[in-house]
């Protein structure tokens, strides 16, 4: 890595050909970018989907009248350099850190391209001294401001508010089945149903270390359980609910945390203290499922607060009974 990084060219030291050459391949890059994001929101977002695909077709305009500048003034071979070969350029987030984030974070990120590039251009410009390549710099950050500005405009021609309401509905829901319902689920099963448990070890033996550890077993095997069956349950092909990993890592994960949240407390080594923090901490842990519940899944505050918390405290209690006989 250190040899690579060392190995790259200073921007300000690249000559006019190559500064051409190295536009000409983002140009490219850009365009290819956007025709991956197009393919991969299609099916769901057909209106952003013909957005990007404009924008690729317009990328790939700018990067032909590039390819002609070059041969008029440097002939048909043109230098094999790309942003990770120049120190400091401006680098492009890889398609598939971002495509699985959802439509709202690929137009973010869509945007941030046009006006990183835009900015790169212009920083460029004030720093070279050469009069023939300030010129073409500023020509290159002027192309990059209009295509911000092309942006909008087919932004406004093939993604009308309607309809960037209705897609951006249509991606809470689907964050809202893939992620929010299987880790609520997680999270209640892991907050109620490992209160009995552990409640019931630390009464019954009052030794907090051995109610940690009973509580760390039951969290994580709760966990375990409750992704692997999320993951097999439903392949998301016919209900529409998403990725059966991405539903599998969140419930188990959640899982594990609603039961980690009252186990945590029981390393500390004085029995009551821990008690006490545990119970503050269950009580949290009800009032923000209740919460999640009024927020994601449109339950009234009250009633999903009576039912979480009467559910808790009937198994809460139920612990410290078995614990104490």
């Amino acid at each position: 890595m250190l040899g690579n990084f060392g190995a790259r060219r200073k921007f300000t030291d690249l000559d006019e050909q190559e500064i051409l050459a190295l536009a000409i391949s983002s140009e490219e890059d850009d365009a290819r970018i956007y025709q991956t994001y197009a393919a991969h929101v299609r099916a769901e977002f057909p209106a952003t989907a013909d957005l990007l695909t404009a924008m690729a077709a317009e990328e790939m305009r700018h990067h032909n009248r590039l390819i002609e500048l070059h041969k008029r003034r440097f002939g048909e071979t043109i230098p094999l350099i790309r942003r990770e070969h120049v120190a400091g350029y401006y680098a492009r987030t890889p398609t598939w850190l971002v495509q699985n984030l959802g439509i709202a974070r690929i137009r973010s990120e869509v945007l941030g391209m046009e006006e990183s590039a835009h900015a790169y251009y212009v920083k460029a410009s004030q720093r070279v001294t050469d009069a023939d390549t300030r010129k073409l710099l500023t020509e290159l950050a002027s192309a990059e401001a209009g295509h911000m500005k092309l942006s909008e405009t087919l932004a406004e021609r093939h993604l009308p508010e309607e309809v960037r309401s209705e897609e951006d509905a249509l991606a809470h829901r689907q964050f809202v089945l893939t992620w929010v319902q299987p880790g609520l689920a997680g999270l209640m099963d892991g907050s109620v149903s490992t209160l009995a448990p552990i409640f019931a070890t630390a009464f019954a033996t009052q030794d907090t270390w051995t109610t940690f550890l009973v509580g760390l077993a039951a969290s994580v095997g709760a966990g375990i359980s409750m992704g692997f069956t999320e993951t097999a349950s439903d392949d998301g092909t016919i209900s529409g609910r998403g990725s059966p990993v991405k539903r599998g890592i969140s419930a188990g994960v959640m899982t594990t945390i609603g039961g980690l949240g009252h186990a945590l407390p029981y390393v500390i080594p004085h029995f009551w203290t821990a008690t006490l923090i545990a119970c503050v901490l269950v009580f949290c842990e009800l009032w923000a499922i209740a919460w999640i519940q009024k927020k994601y899944m449109d339950t009234p505050f009250l009633r999903a607060a009576l039912q979480v918390v009467l559910g808790g405290a009937l198994v809460f209690a139920a612990g410290i009974l078995i614990g104490s006989a």
